[in-house]
């Protein structure tokens, strides 16, 4: 039998281990559903393979649920009950059905953010603006216009400084690389769009070529805003640059290798995932 003596050390163990496990054991803050085709480029598959090996570390560091889907059905109401935010990693849903129930959750208050891809859409193409909510008034920037080639670093310039997603950035800093895009519409005559960040004229020239359109020596290209009429946030970030030309598909580089684009892209999400716009 235990001595009265062992009996108390015991107790007292299994109490504190009990507390240890209620103060470590906190229920989440917020759920999170990422959506993703990952089929139609390499660099973008790349992107979608990194986020979901990068984004699983942010929720247990910062305690909220990471689930990831490919299955673009699962875009429907009662699926996305369980969510706070819902995440657009590559590509957008293209059956109207999703599209309506998708333009319902932001509207009622669902949070979003959206990288690279996600925003493009070209008539003609195999991606048509043929979602005048999602383009025009949701995200603003109407269609693609044109992109810089090679994908290269940027230096980026804060445009908002009080903004809970930028408050804690340097006023520039140095972005991962990525192929940067340009916009049908000028968000800065949209009075419902906050600009984040935009590339700093240091920047220029941005883009190795080969062709002379692919590289940038002037103008002005906002990478990052919200639709202040929602909780959303749009990441022109999500492109690593590939070895296409060798026809290896090696990654040359890494979109989360950019500390301070690490800090946006964390801050962003709890932003959106505290529930205020």
């Amino acid at each position: 039998m235990l001595s009265l003596h062992k009996k108390a050390v015991a107790a007292t163990a299994l109490c504190l281990f009990c507390l240890l496990t209620t103060v470590t054991a906190q229920p989440s803050k917020f759920n999170v559903i990422a959506f993703f085709t990952a089929k139609n480029d390499q660099a973008h598959i790349s992107f979608v393979h990194e986020a979901n090996r990068w984004f699983p570390q942010m929720a247990a560091k910062y305690q909220f649920t990471y689930d990831t889907t490919s299955n673009w059905t699962n875009l429907n109401a009662t699926f996305l009950a369980k969510y706070q935010v819902v995440l657009f990693l590559d590509t957008r849903p293209e059956a109207p059905e999703q599209r309506a129930v998708f333009q319902t959750y932001v509207e009622n208050g669902g949070a979003w953010m959206g990288f690279h891809f996600a925003a493009f859409a070209l008539t003609p193409s195999a991606y048509p603006q043929n979602w005048d909510w999602y383009h025009n008034e949701f995200l603003g920037s109407g269609q693609y216009k044109s992109n810089t080639w090679r994908p290269t670093p940027a230096v980026l310039q804060v445009e908002n400084r009080k903004h809970p997603a930028t408050k804690q950035l340097p006023q520039t800093f140095k972005s991962a690389a990525n192929e940067w895009y340009r916009w049908e519409k000028d968000l800065r005559t949209n009075p419902n769009i906050d600009i984040l960040l935009s590339i700093d004229p240091s920047s220029f020239p941005l883009g190795t070529g080969p062709k002379p359109h692919e590289i940038w020596h002037s103008g002005y290209y906002p990478v990052v805003w919200t639709n202040k009429k929602y909780r959303m946030l749009y990441l022109n970030m999500g492109h690593n640059d590939i070895d296409y030309e060798n026809k290896t598909n090696k990654e040359l580089s890494s979109s989360f290798d950019s500390a301070d684009q690490n800090k946006l892209i964390i801050d962003s999400l709890l932003w959106l995932g505290s529930g205020k716009k």
